[in-house]
């Protein structure tokens, strides 16, 4: 074969193979491919196998269709007090027009940053740098929302936009730290005192407790000690009522004996003087008796005792007579029925009462100070009982004296 038709045989192959692959455009998942012909946008290619007219149509851009983040460098904002912070933004957006991303702007990427920068000093320009550091959520909303209806012509969907970081001056930042610390030293301040203020009140209720508790002690111990004072009164009251009134029996056995004796005797004037001259010298013992005087007439007062106690005998002698009259009369030995419990010596049941009632009353448990407050004791226990009969023992004698 001739040289020259392997030559143009080769060419006419390469040709062709070039041709068929300018003919087929294969565009990956999540892109899209602008395509122009002859400098005019004729389709955009999906993904998959697309068929070109080769040397007439040619691909102008290839579009990423996925969500796309964008870290913008830190800017410079001044904020409504005039204090100059950096804020660092961070966009998501995701191309969804890729004819309007290619022919709407040059490069909407470029056209993001700078439309958030200044959407973003308009914003917290209006602001302090306290609410600027405060409303992020706020800020964010705002800018996504300017940010998607200016790039929506552009073929752009901003999903988010968030500040990544706020950083006020390093003069400003050393004075809220100062800030921070000085409110934390006055929460701690204010904890402690609540503190103290707290345990103060604790003590101070807990004092009140027992002071209380104390006083209501003293009232019962003074209730019984007057209590028993007052039976204690009135049982040697009645101790020394009843003894008197056996002393009184006594003397009154003895005198009658010695006067049943004398009258048993029958005594005469001149027994009775020579008893009474007898009686004188004891009469007259004494360091302050120094002189006795001696009746005349005692003998006439002797004759008239005789006279009263008997009658003349045969010899003109006045003798003791009995009487005749022998009704039987109550004797001074025997005791009077009103009297018989003049010497009882069982305990008063009220009495005993009472004491049992303080006694559990005072083995009763004692609540603490932190706990439901106690019942007044005096509502249970047997107080009003007590001084009830007090004014009975105190204004008014007992029946069984």
């Amino acid at each position: 074969m001739d040289p020259i038709t392997l030559v143009i045989a080769a060419v006419i192959a390469i040709f062709v193979l070039t041709i068929a692959v300018k003919s087929v455009l294969v565009i990956p998942q999540a892109q899209a491919a602008v395509i122009e012909r002859l400098g005019r946008f004729r389709n955009t290619a999906a993904p998959g196998l697309n068929i070109m007219v080769p040397f007439i149509d040619k691909v102008r851009a290839r579009i990423d269709l996925r969500e796309q983040v964008v870290s913008f460098p830190p800017q410079p904002v001044i904020t409504q007090d005039n204090l100059t912070v950096s804020i660092d933004t961070v966009v998501y957006f995701q191309v969804t027009d890729p004819r309007s991303a290619v022919y709407e702007i040059s490069n909407y990427i470029v056209g993001v940053e700078q439309l958030t920068i200044t959407t973003l000093r308009n914003l917290v320009g209006g602001m302090s740098l306290e609410e600027t550091l405060t409303s992020r959520d706020h800020i964010n909303g705002q800018l996504r929302g300017v940010l998607d209806e200016a790039t929506g012509r552009w073929g752009l969907r901003v999903a988010r936009v968030e500040l990544k970081s706020i950083d006020p001056p390093p003069s400003i930042q050393d004075s809220m730290e100062k800030q921070m610390r000085a409110d934390r030293e006055k929460r701690a301040m204010i904890l402690t005192a609540e503190g103290q203020r707290e345990s103060s009140i604790k003590t101070a209720e807990g004092q009140k407790q027992s002071q209380i508790l104390a006083a209501e002690g003293a009232k019962q111990a003074a209730i019984l000690s007057a209590e028993a004072e007052r039976q204690s009164q009135i049982l040697r009251a009645q101790g020394e009522r009843a003894a008197r009134y056996l002393q009184a029996q006594g003397q009154a056995k003895a005198i009658e004996k010695v006067f049943g004796a004398i009258k048993d005797g029958k005594p005469t004037p001149e027994v009775l003087a020579y008893q009474y001259l007898q009686t004188l010298p004891q009469m007259a013992q004494g360091d302050a008796n120094k002189v006795w005087m001696i009746p005349t007439d005692y003998g006439k007062a002797l004759e008239g005792f005789a006279r009263m106690l008997g009658a003349p005998g045969d010899d003109g002698v006045f003798r003791y007579e009995p009487p005749t009259d022998t009704a039987q009369r109550p004797r001074p030995e025997d005791d009077d029925e009103s009297i018989a419990d003049w010497f009882d010596t069982a305990p008063d049941p009220k009495v005993a009462e009472a004491v049992a009632a303080a006694e559990a009353v005072a083995r009763k448990e004692v609540p603490g100070p932190l706990s439901t407050p106690p019942r007044p004791v005096a509502a249970s226990s047997p107080v009003p009982e007590l001084e009830a009969e007090q004014p009975r023992s105190l204004h008014q004698p007992d029946d069984r004296i």
